[in-house]
């Protein structure tokens, strides 16, 4: 891996011992900008370097973003990314150390701080509740598989990110980024603008330097959408790759956690930990065979030679938006890649029934996981929790309704024929007739495109505005799905989009760090309250 060392030791070894430099936000737009002090703004390998030169230890360093997430999170801007701190982030964090002392690092996430969606199961003394009221104070009885994984690779799990309610599965007017438990998070780089959902928190916290890594999790758009939208890389991976267990659903059809990083190599990192065999979820029985060190990914030539399809029918709905892809599509060929003009056919013909899988599924999942994971809490499935809001209005519904989780209950099981009509539609329009179809024909390594529009108002009585974006292909098919920082519109970050066929990680790592190493679109957010129109 050619990366440059940007940080150095000097700086680093300040920064885990000064103090944060604070926003200063006025109520005349103007804003001061806010560094992270060195470090904290660094990726793994870069922390990793200062940890083995003894320069740095996972407790100082843990420590550190612990201060900045009250300066930033709790004050300040007063983001609202995080929902819960772990009370035993510095306790793991010393483990880490006192392993790294005995010469047993673990890999590369050792001693790294890592913050988890709050829909994705802690056995510690932190809750899971998907940002929902119904599930406070719920301790899941045990780790999701991939909490057990990051552990396992010596990640110190420092809190829980907020998210957009049910993961964005609970009302046709929703608002991301908002839930009952956790209020709304605000974007780092417009803070009356949205984060995008439902990894809203996740996407957030990394682009403002709250901890080096994060876990989002995706059925439709919902890491590489506020990856985009909050200047990050987003990875999606291949249905399978990632265990499902322990993570409150919507629907195991398309459902996935990923990592949000602030570079394609911290990105790569986590994937790698992230991944494995779950004997509780026999999907992942598929990747047998088919993962590796994504670190081998890391090519800075990894654009040469690719034949990408730039999917043409996901540009026209945001005119500047557009401009910067265009300028991205030239960079791609500069760096060797050779770019046809295509379209991914059939994408209408399960834009509804793609809705119909997910509210049957959901309704099963939910009843599932909280069987499993959460048997003491107060509700028990999908009418439990729809009782639970209507009882609990003022807090639960003050701005929007729960119309999925209604229509979620009026449906019949998973034998329903209904269900599996809109399942086997969806997978033939998205895969075979889908993505596999264009890629066959114009023999082709990726598909590009713009990962969706720039940020939003946040607006309670509209609810989202969306500005059309690229991920229901690649969510629909179970394919993975990277999205990149290609630029920005009045400083909004606007991302890029490499979309494969099954278990193509490597591969689309590769274009994506090429990409990225070519350009360096990504800035650090400033914290303004509203955008600039000057800015670009």
């Amino acid at each position: 891996m050619d990366r440059r060392d940007f940080v150095k030791l000097g700086l680093a070894a300040g920064a885990a011992t000064s103090g944060n430099r604070v926003l200063a936000a006025t109520g005349n737009g103007a804003a001061k900008q806010l560094g992270t002090g060195g470090i904290l703004d660094a990726g793994v390998w870069e922390q990793q370097q200062m940890m083995e030169a003894g320069k740095l230890t996972s407790h100082a360093l843990t420590s550190q973003y612990l201060a900045r997430i009250k300066t930033i999170d709790k004050s300040g801007p007063r983001l609202n990314a995080i929902i819960e701190i772990n009370p035993e982030a510095l306790k793991i964090a010393l483990d880490m150390d006192r392993e790294r002392k005995l010469k047993r690092v673990r890999g590369p996430l050792h001693g790294i701080p890592v913050l988890l969606k709050d829909n994705i199961a802690t056995a510690d003394r932190m809750s899971t509740t998907a940002g929902s009221l119904a599930l406070a104070g719920v301790r899941a009885a045990r780790d999701a598989h991939v909490t057990a994984q990051l552990r396992a690779a010596g990640a110190v799990i420092i809190g829980k990110t907020n998210l957009s309610e049910w993961a964005n599965m609970r009302s046709t007017h929703s608002v991301s980024g908002w839930s009952g438990r956790g209020g709304l998070t605000l974007n780092p780089y417009s803070l009356d603008r949205n984060c995008s959902g439902s990894s809203s928190g996740s996407g957030a916290a990394i682009a403002a330097g709250l901890a080096t890594l994060a876990v989002g999790t995706e059925t439709d758009g919902s890491i590489v959408s506020p990856a985009s939208i909050c200047g990050l890389v987003g990875i999606k991976p291949t249905l399978g790759l990632v265990s499902r267990s322990g993570i409150i659903p919507i629907a195991h059809s398309q459902d996935t956690a990923g990592p949000m990083a602030r570079s394609v190599a911290d990105a790569a990192l986590m994937l790698s930990a992230m991944t494995g065999i779950d004997p509780k979820d026999p999907i992942t029985q598929e990747s047998a065979g088919k993962v590796g060190d994504y670190r081998a990914a890391l090519d800075k030539g990894g654009l040469k030679g690719m034949r990408i399809g730039v999917a043409r029918n996901f540009f026209g709905q945001h005119a500047e938006r557009d401009v910067v892809i265009e300028k991205a599509l030239v960079d791609l060929k500069a760096q060797g890649a050779v770019l046809v003009d295509t379209e991914v056919p059939n994408i209408g013909k399960y834009s509804e029934t793609e809705t119909e899988v997910l509210l049957y599924e959901f309704k099963a999942d939910l009843a599932a996981y909280l069987k499993e994971y959460a048997p003491n809490a107060p509700v028990s499935n999908m009418a439990d929790v729809i009782a639970f809001n209507q009882q609990h209005r003022q807090q639960e519904l003050p701005y929007f309704g729960q119309e999925y989780l209604e229509q979620a209950q009026a449906k019949g099981d998973l034998e329903t024929p209904a269900y599996k009509d809109a399942l086997a539609n969806n997978r033939r329009y998205a895969r075979a007739e889908g993505i596999d179809q264009v890629m066959k024909e114009h023999k082709l390594d990726a598909l590009v495109a713009p990962t969706d529009g720039p940020a939003w108002l946040t607006d309670f009585i509209n609810g989202d505005h969306f500005t059309g974006g690229f991920s229901s292909p690649a969510a629909v098919a179970g394919y993975p799905h990277i999205t990149v920082p290609a630029g920005y519109v009045h400083g909004l970050p606007v991302g890029l989009s490499f979309v494969g066929t099954a278990y193509s990680e490597a591969s689309l790592i590769r274009m994506a760090y090429a990409y990225e190493q070519a350009t360096l679109h990504r800035r650090a957010p400033l914290f303004p309250p509203s955008v600039s129109l000057a800015a670009r």
